[in-house]
Formats: C-alpha cells, structure tokens, sequence
C-alpha cells in the first residue's frame, strides 16, 4: 500500500475501510476497501480526519488484512458456526445452534503469540445460544506478509480451533439416597433441584429410586436404571466422609470406573464421576448441588450433555476458578466461576 495525500488520491483504490465514529449514534464505514476515490469523496474525507490514505499497491508478498482476517476464520471455524462478512478487517463466527463451546487453549495461544495478528473468544467449556458471537479475529496492520500468516497456519494444525458442540437431550435415572428419605421421615427435595437443572437442557428424568443407605441396595437401583436405558444416573447424598455414607461406595461396585472422587471446586468437593464400560456416566453430586445456586454439577453437566469425557485431567484444572463467591445475585456464567486457565 502506499500513503497519499487526500487530495491528490481521486482514482486511486482505497486498500482499507473508512470509519466514521459518531458517539452514541453509529460506528461504521463511509468508504469500504475497494472504493475508488471521487472528486466528490474529498470532503468526506476530510470531514472524518482522513487528510492522508492508503491506495492499494500491488505487493505479491503481503495480504489485505480482509484476505489476512479470513485465513484466521479458516484457522478457527468448526462446525455448527457461520462468519460474519469481513468488515474493517475483522471477521466473528455466529452459533448456529446452542451448545457447548469448546476452544483449543493452547493452539489460540500460539497463534496470539505470532503478533500483528488476534483472535479473542468466548470463555472455553460454556453453554453458548444460538446467534451468539464466539469470537472475533484480526490482523492489527492493514497488510501483513503472506509469510507470517503461512506461519499462523502452520501452528493452528489441521483441526479448528474452536467447536461448538450440540447437547443431546438424554434420559436420565435419579437414585435418590438416604435412610431418612426412604423411611419417609424427611421430604426428598434434592430430585427437584435436579429435574429443574435438567429441564433447562430439554432432559427427562425416566427413573427414579429411594434405596435409602444401603450400598447394595444403591448399586441395585443403579444396575436396574441402566437395563432400563437411561443414559446418565445421578447418585444424591451420601457424597461425605461420614460412616453411614455408602454412595461412593455402591457406584464403584456396579463396576463403573472411577474417574474422580473429589473436585477442586466450592461448592462440589465431593463430587465423584465415573463411566459405566458402554460410556454412560453415573455421578454422585454432594449436598451442596440441592441448596447452592451454582455448584460443581454447572460445570460437569454440559460436558455431560455433549458427550465430552469428564476427566481427572481437566476436574483438577477447576481449581483455578473454582471458588464461587455465592454472590447475592447471580450472574454465572457471566463471572468468574469455572472460568480458569
């Protein structure tokens, strides 16, 4: 590209977008790459402090940062996403339906650490609606080598940076523990907390127990929801230290392998997950998913919904971010909750 006086640059061919910003009216472009300058344009010009442009020079070793913009787009877009139409160098990607947003960290590093080039996104491992925006990306200067953005390519690999995953609607078993509750002597009001975190994603509960405390008794009401072909089965209760706490317990024996007993995050240490040989997760969730607003179940569920392994791996990841701060009104996911790197 090459710089020119405002005056001297009618029939020349404007290399980037004009942009006129009038406060709390309208950002956009009054002339857009490509436009070839008129007499008439002048004034315009001048009017939104262009005194100087940049005219298109034809340069076979550099990129347009429209052109530069959408080699990013390629490096980001998986499935289930659109992009928006560059403008001003910049292109988003648009959910086309809601589902979990996924984001390889440490490739979007790598591709950020080049310089003169970003893509910033949406947190990683959150339910996004469909329409959202998931990211935006860029090249800072007008035009940059073809060489650095080859690089960018390079680093990315093969597979998108970014997926966003549908959630399926699964049917679901609640096994209900407790000797209080299934004497009778206390009103369950866990299964409800359930249902209501469940109902969000469109799920159906299709089967639940009240074994009471009874390991064996758990273990059977577990094996007999998964011959009836629920898909997930949530343990309630029984999640603590204490020695009438058999829930750990029972799910090991149904054969299920353990993934976790426990989770760096407040409210949820006790949270245990595991998977049955054909995939089907059975968790116990603590007490503290029945009266906390936002809990380690938040966070797992989605994960859940996707078909995306919970591992140890990424539960001891939790632990940064992990403390909810049970703010009076909550605002999750819009906060810091779940939200660590």
């Amino acid at each position: 590209m090459k710089l020119m006086k405002t005056e001297d640059a009618v029939g020349q061919v404007l290399c980037h977008d004009i942009t006129q910003i009038i406060k709390g009216v309208t950002k956009d472009a009054v002339f857009r790459k490509g436009h070839i300058i008129r007499e008439e344009d002048i004034p315009v010009l001048l009017r939104v402090g262009k005194e100087h442009v940049y005219i298109w020079e034809n340069n076979e070793s550099m990129l347009h940062e429209n052109d530069a913009a959408e080699i990013l787009r390629s490096i980001c877009q998986g499935e289930h996403m659109h992009a928006s139409e560059a403008k001003e160098g910049k292109i988003e990607l648009i959910a086309d339906t809601d589902g979990l947003l996924l984001i390889d960290l440490q490739r979007l590093r790598a591709v950020n650490s080049l310089g003169e080039m970003m893509i910033a996104t949406q947190p990683s491992g959150f339910v996004v609606k469909k329409g959202a925006k998931l990211c935006g990306m860029r090249v800072i200067p007008l035009v940059i080598e073809k060489e650095k953005m080859e690089c960018a390519r390079q680093v990315a690999g093969n597979q998108p940076l970014i997926r966003l995953l549908p959630l399926k609607r699964k049917g679901y078993g609640v096994v209900t523990t407790g000797s209080e509750i299934a004497k009778g002597l206390i009103e369950d009001t866990f299964t409800d907390v359930i249902v209501e975190k469940l109902q969000e994603y469109g799920c159906e509960m299709t089967a639940h127990a009240c074994p009471g405390d009874d390991p064996e008794a758990i273990t059977a009401a577990i094996q007999a929801m998964l011959a009836q072909g629920c898909e997930m089965i949530f343990c309630t209760g029984g999640m603590s230290v204490d020695p009438d706490d058999r829930t750990p317990l029972a799910i090991r024996n149904t054969g299920a392998a353990i993934v976790s007993y426990g989770a760096p995050v407040l409210p949820g240490a006790m949270f245990l997950a595991s998977y049955m040989p054909d995939g089907r997760p059975v968790c116990g969730l603590p007490g503290c998913v029945m009266y906390a607003k936002r809990t380690i179940f938040d966070l797992v569920l989605p994960r859940l919904l996707a078909d995306v392994p919970v591992t140890a791996d990424w539960l001891s990841g939790l632990g940064n971010g992990g403390l909810c701060l049970n703010c009076p009104v909550c605002h999750f996911p819009n906060c810091g909750f779940g939200k660590g790197v």
